[in-house]
């Protein structure tokens, strides 16, 4: 390798050589920079849409404003944006941080002052801008932080793909490769780029390049470095048994050191969530309990004020604290979604509607807005009605008291006491309605994401249940190959006794490809047609299958080896990831009957009970002015009739909080899942979906039998005191 003087004396070459060309020739000889086309592809298919779009926003703002970032986080900065692979400079990210800002505090605050004509908004959106200038800086660190979780969630399987292969070949760059293949991004990205640095000679070795990626992870996971330096040394190793003993340990160093720091953040993880909760539960209901009384006896307090603290303030600082949890979850075993790496599987994520042998296929968006459009119509109706001046209708018993002559109204709009304004829907009929406005939000959201993951997740699912099979699947497979028996023979024996297991059916499935279809054994379970894995899509039985073909060359002993061992470190790692699930057990079952009932329940209960409070503080209040009127009025009883003020309609109270309900459960449950699985997106969408569906349905039945039940008692309090 030449050293640091070698290469300094070959660039002066060059640049000599280069300068006399251009004499000679009279032309600027341009030196572009060596890249990888197809990294770059790479690269670009994976980036997600809203980082290339933060890649261009950071971009323009660098050429507005252009402010450098502070030289103590210049280099922090820097390294952040190397990790993330993001194509922005620190001074674009910084830039971006002030210029969103400033224009959210201009924007923000002239289009809602004219259409609210309300000082508060000007104060709420240039709070929101300062609060939002740290978190922008700091952003590409946050990128980092979800890149490395994504990529730490993929770090047990990235050694035991590698030391599978190196097991039977003993070759770094081929083992680097078959775990890029199998893993998925972003693990596989980076993996890809420490191979494609060599192929560009930006470095001039495999191991130099790595060691240089390894270095980005000192501060983090040291157990991968770990791992990988017991494998770069199996390398130099004599004998045969001295390197297969430091593969093994590397596997046994990153196993047992995930299970020590998932202990540490399990212990760790109870105040954070206690906080989460406080903050985004109990305070924010508690919050509900007192704000009818506040706002009737508050003047100036519109139901718009409460929704931007309520459906914008809150679920932010949620949404930024829960993130900030999951961005020191250590490494895991993690899933990926596997539609995104199987083609074929794509057509899953739709709905899929069978006409005798055809199939069509409909995007689950288009279901889900139609449902969401016509429940917002519905709930909308109360004050579309009143926009087309339909005459207030009631139901009930009669009630001369009542603006509808019933003694519950569908729209009861009343003029304000103060401004002489129409205000109001007030009416139960309105309130009722309200429920479609929430139901329109979760039921819509809850259905795409349900229906565009639940056919992926089931077959999934059925290649999980495989995999927890194959791990004595294998191991009978290379017992027969021990016995000194054909693979193909070999397949057809361990099908007859597994029958009736999917990993039997697996077997089976091989078995008959190879019989009756002739195909080689390689054929048989990787033909993209007829091949076993189409029907069972699983990246760890692809490269325990590839492991098989590669060993099976060197003679059926040896692969008979590599099985056993591929079959044991399968155990292993379901046994860790086992023990790690049963760590967060009961921080995730907290979470979840938080998300599946007591958040939904409790805001349904306050809905019923604002909506008693206001019906009885509005009619009251409507009474007190009908006994004033009648009689010469002084200072106190004008005061006396200001004391009970026209409080938020329990309409838009109702909204408000249901939205706050579908936030706050979405926000909850990417947390739990992220707790739980890691960076497992596929899992994450599909409770997503489970969630919202059952969360909002149970929030709007509570709050129409609270909101009836209550509103009768209340009818029945103001009568009897007539």
């Amino acid at each position: 390798m030449p050293n640091v003087e070698e290469k300094k004396k070959m660039r002066n070459l060059a640049s000599y050589y280069r300068s006399q060309i251009e004499k000679e020739l009279g032309a600027k000889i341009q030196q572009t920079k060596v890249t990888s086309r197809e990294y770059s592809e790479f690269k670009d298919d994976y980036m997600p849409a809203h980082l290339s779009f933060y890649e261009k926003a950071c971009t323009f703002s660098e050429k507005v404003l252009n402010i450098k970032p502070d030289k103590k986080k210049l280099e922090e900065m820097q390294e952040s944006i190397n990790i993330s692979h993001l194509n922005i400079t620190p001074a674009g990210a910084v830039s971006f941080s002030f210029l969103l800002p400033i224009a959210i505090i201009f924007f923000g605050s002239l289009l809602f002052f004219l259409l609210f004509q309300s000082m508060f908004f000007i104060l709420f959106f240039f709070i929101i801008g300062l609060v939002m200038i740290k978190p922008l800086g700091t952003l590409p660190m946050f990128i980092a932080n979800n890149w490395r979780m994504k990529a730490s969630n993929q770090m047990v399987l990235c050694v035991f793909y590698i030391v599978t292969y190196m097991r039977h070949t003993s070759n770094l760059e081929n083992a680097l490769e078959f775990a890029a293949d199998h893993l998925s991004p972003p693990l596989s990205l980076d993996l890809k780029k420490v191979l494609w640095d060599v192929e560009t000679e930006k470095y001039d070795t495999i191991k130099e390049s790595l060691d240089t990626y390894l270095e980005t992870w000192k501060k983090w996971n040291f157990e991968f470095i770990e791992s990988f330096h017991l494998i770069e040394s199996s390398l130099y190793e004599g004998s045969e048994e001295r390197r297969l003993n430091a593969l093994d340990k590397s596997l046994d160093v990153i196993l047992t050191e995930t299970y020590e720091k998932m202990l540490h953040y399990a212990h760790n993880l109870q105040s954070p969530i206690t906080m989460l909760h406080m903050l985004g539960i109990i305070l924010p209901i508690l919050g509900l309990v007192i704000l009818p009384l506040v706002v009737s006896f508050t003047e100036g307090v519109k139901w718009y004020h409460i929704a931007a603290l309520y459906n914008v303030a809150l679920p932010f600082a949620v949404y930024s604290l829960g993130k900030s949890i999951l961005s020191r979850r250590p490494t895991g075993y993690g899933q990926s979604d596997i539609s995104e790496e199987n083609p074929g599987l794509k057509k899953y994520k739709n709905i899929i509607i069978k006409l005798g042998n055809v199939e069509l296929l409909m995007n689950p968006l288009i279901l889900s807005v139609f449902i969401g459009v016509l429940f917002l119509i519905f709930g909308m109706s109360p004050v579309l009605l009143h926009g087309m001046n339909v005459t207030d209708f009631g139901f009930g018993a009669e009630d001369i008291s009542s603006s509808c002559g019933k003694r519950f109204c569908m729209l009861e709009y009343r003029e304000s006491q103060t401004t002489g304004e129409i205000i109001g829907p007030f009416g139960l009929g309105a309130a009722i309605l309200s429920l479609f406005v929430t139901l329109s939000v979760g039921i819509s959201v809850g259905l795409y994401y349900k229906l565009r993951s639940k056919n992926v997740i089931k077959i999934r699912e059925k290649s999980q249940k495989l995999e927890m099979e194959f791990a004595s699947a294998l191991f009978q497979l290379g017992n027969r190959l021990g016995d000194g028996l054909p693979a193909e023979i070999a397949f057809g024996k361990v099908a007859t006794v597994m029958e009736g297991t999917i990993s039997g059916s697996f077997f089976q499935l091989v078995s008959m490809n190879i019989k009756k279809l002739g195909m080689s054994v390689q054929k048989s379970i990787f033909d993209p047609v007829h091949g076993a894995l189409v029907s069972f899509p699983s990246n760890l039985i692809e490269s325990s299958m590839k492991v098989l073909i590669q060993s099976v060359r060197k003679g059926p002993m040896i692969a008979a080896q590599a099985l056993t061992n591929v079959s044991r470190y399968i155990k292993q790692i379901h046994t860790v990831n086992e023990r790690l699930k049963d760590l967060m057990a009961d921080i995730i079952s907290s979470m979840n009957s938080q998300i599946k009932f007591l958040t939904p329940a409790i805001a349904g209960i306050v809905i019923g009970i604002t909506s008693m409070v206001t019906a009885i503080l509005g009619r009251l209040g409507t009474q007190l002015q009908d006994v004033t009127s009648g009689a010469a009025t002084g200072g106190q009883d004008v005061g006396l009739i200001g004391l009970f003020g026209e409080g938020i309609p329990t309409y838009y109270f109702q909204i408000i909080v249901g939205l706050y309900v579908v936030q706050i459960t979405y926000i909850l449950t990417i947390l739990v899942n992220g707790i739980e699985n890691g960076s497992d997106k596929l899992n994450e969408r599909y409770m997503i979906g489970q969630n919202m569906i059952r969360g909002t349905v149970l929030f709007c039945i509570i709050s129409l039998v609270v909101m009836i039940l209550f509103n009768m008692i209340a009818t029945q309090i103001l009568s009897s005191s007539l």
